[in-house]
C-alpha cells in the first residue's frame, strides 16, 4: 500500500439511497483516495434530481492515486440493466448490483483499492431476480475464499459480532456447535488485534438461552457446547468473559474495560448496538483476506432521490475503513 488509502464504495441498490449517499460522500475532501463503482449515467441523473453539483471523471485500472477534492467523483462505471427510478425496484438490475460487487471485491483482491465499503443493497430483488443471495457477508466470503465470515457492527461505544447470521431462530440451536463457537471467537479475536490495533482484546460472550441456561435447567448449550468452547481459547491465551445472560450482558458495568461482545444470533445482539448507536454504526466483514465495512440500514427507497438520506452511517463505514487500513499497514511483516 502506498502513503494514500484508496478505497471503493459500491453504490448499492440503485432504486436505493446507496447512490444519494455516495454523491453525498463526494461533497467533502478526503485525506484518502475514493473511488464510487456503479453506472456513471444513473449517479449524474441522481445528482441532477437532488441538486448536488459534482463532477464525475472515469475511473480505469491502474489510474494514479490522488486525494479526494470536493465535488469531484471518480467512478468505475457499470452499467445498469434497465432504466431505474428512485424507489421503484427492477429484478432485470439485481445483477448489475453483484456486478459492481464483483468489480470492488476483484479490485481489492488485486491491490488496486485497500479496502470496499458498501452501500446497502436489496436482497428480495436478487433473489426475485433467481439468483440465491443471502446478504453480503454470505456473498463476500463465497467470492473471496473466507470460508468462515464474521459479521461485526461497530459504533463508537460498542462493538457487537455473531457466531450466527441470518438464520431462521429456530435453526439457531442447531448451528450453535463447540467448532462454530471456537473458529469464530478466534477470528474475532484475531482481528481485534490486526484490524482494529488491540493488542489483548477482552471479550465478553452471550449464553444462548435465557439466563445462559441457568445451570442446565433452561437449556444446555452452554454446558455442553459454550463453557467448553470457551475454556479452550482461555487456555490458548484468549481473555474472554462469559457465558453471559444476555439481558445484562449490555449493561454498563458488565461491559466495563470490554472491546467487543459475541452474541450467538443476530437478535440477540444487534437491537442493543442499533438502539444506541443507530445511523452511526459500521458493520464490518471480519474473516475476509480484504477489509470491508458498511452502514448499518437498508435501502431506504422511500428516502431515494427526496434529499433526506442520511450519510451518517457511510461516513463512519469510510472512516472505520481507513483506520483499519493504517492499523493493518503498520503491522510486522
Amino acid at each position: 500500500m502506498t502513503s494514500l488509502p484508496r478505497l471503493i464504495l459500491t453504490s448499492g441498490e440503485p432504486a436505493g439511497i446507496g447512490p444519494d449517499l455516495c454523491l453525498q460522500i463526494a461533497l467533502q475532501p478526503w485525506e484518502s483516495d475514493l473511488v464510487v463503482v456503479g453506472d456513471m449515467r444513473m449517479l449524474a441523473e441522481r445528482a441532477q434530481a437532488l441538486g448536488l453539483a459534482v463532477r464525475f471523471e472515469l475511473f480505469a485500472q491502474g489510474n494514479p492515486r490522488r486525494k479526494h477534492e470536493a465535488g469531484k467523483l471518480r467512478v468505475l462505471h457499470v452499467q445498469t440493466s434497465a432504466p431505474v427510478r428512485p424507489g421503484v425496484l427492477d429484478s432485470a438490475n439485481a445483477r448489475y448490483v453483484l456486478a459492481t460487487l464483483d468489480a470492488a471485491i476483484d479490485g481489492c483482491a488485486a491491490g488496486e483499492f485497500d479496502a470496499m465499503v458498501t452501500a446497502p443493497l436489496q436482497k428480495s430483488i436478487i433473489n426475485e431476480a433467481g439468483v440465491p443471495f443471502s446478504g453480503h457477508t454470505e456473498y463476500l466470503a463465497d467470492r473471496t475464499g473466507g470460508s468462515e465470515p464474521v459479521m461485526l457492527l461497530a459504533s463508537d461505544r460498542l462493538r457487537v459480532a455473531l457466531v450466527t447470521t441470518h438464520l431462521p431462530l429456530r435453526a439457531v440451536p442447531g448451528a450453535i456447535t463447540r467448532e462454530r463457537v471456537e473458529t469464530v471467537a478466534t477470528i474475532l479475536y484475531r482481528e481485534l488485534q490486526t484490524k482494529f490495533a488491540i493488542d489483548r482484546p477482552r471479550v465478553l460472550v452471550c449464553g444462548l438461552n435465557p439466563h445462559a441456561g441457568e445451570s442446565g435447567h433452561l437449556g444446555r448449550e452452554e454446558i455442553d457446547v459454550i463453557i467448553p468452547a470457551l475454556e479452550a481459547l482461555r487456555a490458548r491465551g484468549c481473555d474472554l468473559i462469559g457465558p453471559a445472560p444476555a439481558d445484562t450482558a449490555f449493561t454498563p458495568h458488565m461491559l466495563e474495560g470490554v472491546d467487543a461482545v459475541l452474541a450467538m444470533y443476530h437478535d440477540q445482539g444487534l437491537p442493543v448496538l442499533k438502539y444506541a448507536g443507530f445511523g452511526n454504526a459500521v458493520n464490518v466483514t471480519l474473516g475476509l483476506p480484504i477489509i470491508r465495512t458498511s452502514v448499518d440500514h437498508g435501502t431506504a427507497l422511500t428516502l431515494a432521490g427526496s434529499g433526506k438520506a442520511d450519510a451518517g452511517s457511510l461516513i463512519a463505514a469510510i472512516e472505520l475503513a481507513l483506520r483499519m487500513v493504517g492499523a493493518r499497514a503498520r503491522m510486522p511483516a
